[in-house]
Protein backbone atom coordinates (compact mmCIF):
# COMPACT_ATOMS: atom_id res chain seq x y z
CA UNK A 1 0.00 0.00 0.00
CA UNK A 2 1.30 3.16 -0.82
CA UNK A 3 2.44 5.64 1.69
CA UNK A 4 0.70 9.50 1.57
CA UNK A 5 2.75 12.40 3.04
CA UNK A 6 0.57 13.72 5.05
CA UNK A 7 0.36 17.79 4.85
CA UNK A 8 0.74 20.04 7.21
CA UNK A 9 -1.70 22.53 8.42
CA UNK A 10 -1.09 25.94 8.92
CA UNK A 11 -3.08 27.88 11.51
CA UNK A 12 -4.75 30.64 10.31
CA UNK A 13 -4.39 33.95 13.05
CA UNK A 14 -6.85 36.60 12.33
CA UNK A 15 -5.30 39.33 10.31
CA UNK A 16 -2.25 37.29 8.19
CA UNK A 17 -4.69 36.54 5.55
CA UNK A 18 -6.98 33.34 4.29
CA UNK A 19 -4.22 30.69 5.81
CA UNK A 20 -1.73 29.02 3.52
CA UNK A 21 0.36 31.21 0.92
CA UNK A 22 2.65 29.58 -1.56
CA UNK A 23 4.99 31.10 -3.75
CA UNK A 24 6.16 28.86 -6.65
CA UNK A 25 8.40 29.00 -9.50
CA UNK A 26 7.76 28.37 -13.22
CA UNK A 27 10.72 27.70 -15.58
CA UNK A 28 10.15 28.09 -19.04
CA UNK A 29 13.10 26.61 -21.08
CA UNK A 30 13.97 27.85 -24.27
CA UNK A 31 12.50 24.83 -26.98
CA UNK A 32 13.42 25.87 -30.63
CA UNK A 33 10.63 24.78 -32.79
CA UNK A 34 11.26 24.48 -36.33
CA UNK A 35 9.57 25.99 -39.09
CA UNK A 36 9.14 24.30 -42.37
CA UNK A 37 7.97 25.72 -45.70
CA UNK A 38 5.81 23.80 -48.15
CA UNK A 39 8.65 23.52 -50.46
CA UNK A 40 10.91 21.78 -47.76
CA UNK A 41 8.67 19.14 -47.03
CA UNK A 42 7.71 18.10 -50.57
CA UNK A 43 11.51 17.82 -51.84
CA UNK A 44 12.54 16.02 -48.67
CA UNK A 45 9.61 13.85 -49.43
CA UNK A 46 10.44 13.21 -53.02
CA UNK A 47 14.00 12.83 -51.97
CA UNK A 48 13.03 9.81 -49.62
CA UNK A 49 10.58 7.60 -51.81
CA UNK A 50 13.53 8.05 -54.56
CA UNK A 51 15.34 5.46 -52.76
CA UNK A 52 12.70 3.38 -52.02
CA UNK A 53 12.48 0.24 -53.78
CA UNK A 54 9.61 -0.23 -56.27
CA UNK A 55 6.20 -1.81 -55.33
CA UNK A 56 5.96 -5.42 -54.60
CA UNK A 57 4.00 -7.95 -56.77
CA UNK A 58 0.70 -8.83 -56.37
CA UNK A 59 2.48 -12.27 -56.11
CA UNK A 60 4.35 -11.27 -53.16
CA UNK A 61 2.02 -9.46 -51.63
CA UNK A 62 -0.44 -12.67 -51.78
CA UNK A 63 2.07 -14.58 -50.20
CA UNK A 64 3.60 -12.63 -47.93
CA UNK A 65 -0.23 -11.43 -46.36
CA UNK A 66 -1.41 -15.19 -46.26
CA UNK A 67 1.70 -15.97 -44.09
CA UNK A 68 0.97 -13.57 -42.00
CA UNK A 69 -2.76 -14.37 -41.82
CA UNK A 70 -2.42 -17.78 -40.97
CA UNK A 71 0.19 -16.64 -38.25
CA UNK A 72 -2.78 -14.15 -36.72
CA UNK A 73 -4.94 -16.80 -37.11
CA UNK A 74 -3.08 -19.21 -35.05
CA UNK A 75 -2.54 -21.77 -37.84
CA UNK A 76 1.57 -20.94 -37.68
CA UNK A 77 3.41 -19.87 -34.68
CA UNK A 78 5.08 -16.38 -35.51
CA UNK A 79 8.57 -17.45 -35.45
CA UNK A 80 7.93 -20.14 -37.87
CA UNK A 81 6.13 -17.41 -39.84
CA UNK A 82 9.07 -15.46 -39.78
CA UNK A 83 11.21 -18.01 -40.55
CA UNK A 84 9.24 -19.15 -43.58
CA UNK A 85 8.99 -15.36 -45.24
CA UNK A 86 12.67 -14.63 -44.30
CA UNK A 87 14.02 -17.27 -46.20
CA UNK A 88 11.43 -17.05 -49.05
CA UNK A 89 12.58 -13.42 -49.19
CA UNK A 90 16.41 -14.37 -49.36
CA UNK A 91 16.09 -17.06 -52.05
CA UNK A 92 14.15 -14.63 -54.36
CA UNK A 93 16.77 -11.95 -53.79
CA UNK A 94 18.91 -13.82 -54.14
CA UNK A 95 17.84 -15.49 -57.57
CA UNK A 96 16.67 -11.31 -58.71
CA UNK A 97 20.74 -10.64 -58.40
CA UNK A 98 21.88 -13.79 -60.37
CA UNK A 99 19.31 -12.58 -63.00
CA UNK A 100 20.47 -9.32 -62.75
CA UNK A 101 24.34 -10.29 -62.94
CA UNK A 102 23.45 -12.23 -66.00
CA UNK A 103 21.83 -10.53 -68.21
CA UNK A 104 24.13 -7.43 -67.39
CA UNK A 105 26.99 -10.36 -68.44
CA UNK A 106 24.84 -11.15 -71.74
CA UNK A 107 24.46 -7.15 -72.46
CA UNK A 108 28.65 -6.41 -72.51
Amino acid sequence: MAKTAETPQQQSHEGDGAGLHLRMRTLHPPVPIPYLTKEEITSTARAATARMPGAPSVKDLAFYGGLGALAVAGALEWPVAIAVGGATWLVRSGRKEKEERQAAGAQT
